[in-house]
């Protein structure tokens, strides 16, 4: 059976009435389970677990079966300024600036990691997995994962199992919401990309706050969800790791 992972990034209490907008989108699809990617610190607004009423609906959210995963900690770039065009290019344009862990040292790249897992075992959210902020994770970061004891990361295209040191094909369906043309564009890839990836064993979808702004993106996405769903089973990113594990232990 095909599967399909749907992760909702930038969750915080900042977006959450964006996230909100979305999660009701799925939940009338029947609610499949989804990968949440928190992000503790949201640009420094604040730390989460000084809104009850964000832990309460994300308590919830676990109550159904949804997971957590740790989403950077600030999800902004504060790094040394990129050096080279190809780094501007790729930390300042493509990614607006928010790619946290793009370009930090393994020992800051490490405490911030370790910061955000001791932020949420105190919430008693035990997770297993990390997405670096627009999927950038420079060769520091690579390393510090090695440290903390994850079980997964994720890359624009794959599912990368930590532990076994194993990456599995995956990939995303994304939009950009940040300005028309953008969008428009968006809306041609997401119909293009669903066929293009039709026989891959396992798609990613990454839905992002900003895409609930916009009437004509959300009506997309349900035209691109509809048929994923009805054609792949869901599962949370961890849930898939645990399949590709089950799967690799029966072919030895």
């Amino acid at each position: 059976m095909r599967h399909l992972c749907i992760a909702l990034h930038d969750v915080a209490p900042a977006t959450w009435p964006q996230c909100a907008a979305l999660l009701g989108m799925l939940d009338a699809f029947g609610a499949p389970p989804l990968t949440l990617l928190v992000v503790p610190d949201w640009h420094g607004s604040g730390r989460i677990d000084a809104s009850p009423e964000f832990i309460a609906a994300l308590e919830r959210r676990r109550a159904r079966g949804d997971e957590i995963a740790l989403h950077g900690y600030f999800h902004r770039d504060d790094a040394p300024a990129p050096r080279t065009p190809a780094a501007h290019l790729r930390r300042r344009v493509l990614t607006a600036g928010e790619g946290e862990f793009a370009d930090l040292s393994c020992d800051v790249a490490e405490a911030r990691l370790r910061q955000g897992l001791d932020l949420f075992e105190r919430l008693g959210w035990k997770v297993q997995g990390f997405v670096p902020p627009a999927w950038l994770a420079g060769t520091g970061t690579r390393r510090a994962l090695q440290r903390v004891g994850l079980r997964w990361t994720s890359t624009h295209t794959a599912l990368i199992d930590l532990a076994r040191e194993r990456r599995i094909a995956a990939p995303c369906l994304t939009a950009s919401p940040r300005s028309a043309w953008r969008r428009a564009a968006s809306r041609a890839w997401l119909h293009a990309a669903s066929r293009i990836t039709r026989d891959a064993p396992l798609v990613r979808v990454g839905l992002h706050p900003g895409d609930a702004d916009h009437v004509e993106l959300m009506a997309c996405w349900r035209d691109v969800l509809a048929p994923l769903l009805a054609a792949r089973g869901p599962l949370t990113k961890s849930s898939a790791l645990e399949m590709a594990a089950g799967q690799l232990e029966c072919a030895a």
